[in-house]
This record gives structure tokens, C-alpha cells and sequence, in this order.
């Protein structure tokens, strides 16, 4: 019985595919870059090819990388690359939910206060104080800073929460 390679189109299709994941390495920030296990000249080809801002000598050096991801192991880089992707959308909703909740806390006061507390399953004694300061502001300048002060508190405590229930 004789095995079979795979064909040239097959190993040109699975090459590229290793070359788009090797791509994306280069947006990744240092500190997410080093928690990949890569090899060291995988990993200065990535940091070189951050500095290189002619496009062909950027082409190459994709290329170069792509070259450098035949000898990797895929699967544990996109799985990182995965779980990054997940850590990005939580941030994003959690940032998206901290904006509702302040809009609705400036249009309807403490009421919105005591369902964002009802969320949370606790009170926050400074959220309270920035409401209470907004509310009672003088000014548009001065609602615009307790406003900006709500949005950081609620997005801590939303991050907080998102944290203890993932953990």
C-alpha cells in the first residue's frame, strides 16, 4: 500500500495558513509576544518585522516568518492567539456595559444607581458619592467630570466582577 503526500496545492494552501497566523504575530504587543514559547529567530524576525515600514521589505519579511512557522508547532500559538482574541471582546463589553450604565445613571439618577448596585450584588459607597455629586452639579464642566468618574468606577467594578466569575 503506497502512502501519499500531500498534494503541492495542499502544502501551499497549509504554508499560507501558517504564514497568516505568523502575520498576526506581528500585531501582538511585547508583553502578550513574550508568553509564546517561540523560537528565538521566530521571535526576532517578528520584532524586526515591526520596525520595517517599506512595504515590500514588509512582504518579505512575512514571508520570511512564514518560513521561519514551517518548524513551529500551529496550535499552541493559535491557541493563544484565540484566548487573546476572547480577552478582547470581554474588554469590549465590559467597557459597553460601563456606558450604558453611566447614560442610564445620568438620565435617571439613583435609581439607575440601585439596579447597577442590584447587578453587582453589592454597593459602591464612591459611586454613590459621584451621583449624588452629579446630580447636585453647578455646571455642565462639573457633570462631565463626575460623569468620567461614574464610567471608571462601574468599569472597575465590572471588570472585578468579570474576574471573580471567571476565576
Amino acid at each position: 500500500m503506497k502512502i501519499s503526500k500531500p498534494s503541492k496545492s495542499a502544502r501551499k494552501r497549509e504554508f499560507q495558513a501558517v504564514q497568516v497566523l505568523g502575520e498576526q504575530l506581528i500585531e501582538l504587543t511585547d508583553e502578550q509576544l513574550g508568553g509564546l514559547d517561540l523560537d528565538e529567530s521566530l521571535f526576532d524576525a517578528v520584532v524586526a518585522a515591526r520596525a520595517i515600514k517599506s512595504h515590500s521589505a514588509l512582504r518579505r519579511q512575512k514571508q520570511l516568518i512564514g518560513k521561519l512557522m514551517r518548524d513551529t508547532d500551529p496550535v499552541p500559538i493559535q491557541a493563544k492567539l484565540d484566548s487573546l482574541g476572547r480577552h478582547g471582546r470581554v474588554e469590549k463589553d465590559i467597557f459597553r456595559q460601563a456606558e450604558l450604565w453611566r447614560d442610564r445613571i445620568a438620565n435617571e439618577g439613583t435609581e439607575a444607581l440601585s439596579g447597577l448596585f442590584t447587578a453587582l450584588g453589592r454597593e459602591n459607597k464612591d459611586l454613590s458619592e459621584y451621583t449624588k455629586a452629579h446630580l447636585a452639579a453647578p455646571n455642565d464642566n462639573v457633570r462631565r467630570q463626575t460623569l468620567r468618574k461614574i464610567f471608571r468606577e462601574i468599569h472597575k467594578e465590572l471588570s472585578a466582577k468579570m474576574q471573580n466569575t471567571t476565576h
